[in-house]
């Protein structure tokens, strides 16, 4: 936009005229070959390129994702021991269990004086 700030009324005039006639010409183009859309005469010139991967490049692709995912789960395995899909249970030991059976009826006492039913 600032190039168009910085030419001349008569630079302006001719890129108008230029345009015009590019479009012109376009036209006349598309009509002489039967085609009425410029773009789509654009895009019949222009061949497009189709990548095509051969079957061996496909199979060594694939064959380093299944790597990959062997490693995962390799590492994976490894870091967590096989409990057959129970959880293991979590041991609580006497004397924690006697401290925290202490706390409950200590809490229950303080409950019980302030005359509250519940905690």
């Amino acid at each position: 936009m600032s190039i168009l700030l910085s030419l001349s009324s008569s630079q302006l005039k001719r890129a108008a005229a230029l345009k015009d006639e590019i479009a012109a010409l376009e036209k006349e183009l598309a009509a002489t070959l039967g085609d009425s859309s410029a773009a789509s005469l654009r895009a019949a010139l222009v061949p497009v390129k189709k990548s095509k991967m051969s079957p061996a490049a496909r199979a060594k692709i694939a064959a380093a994702q299944r790597a990959r995912w062997a490693k995962v789960r390799r590492l994976k395995s490894a870091a967590k021991p096989a409990t057959n899909g129970v959880p293991k249970k979590r041991k609580v030991s006497a004397a924690v269990k006697a401290r925290l059976s202490a706390l409950a009826k200590a809490r229950w006492a303080k409950a019980k004086r302030a005359g509250k039913s519940a905690l």
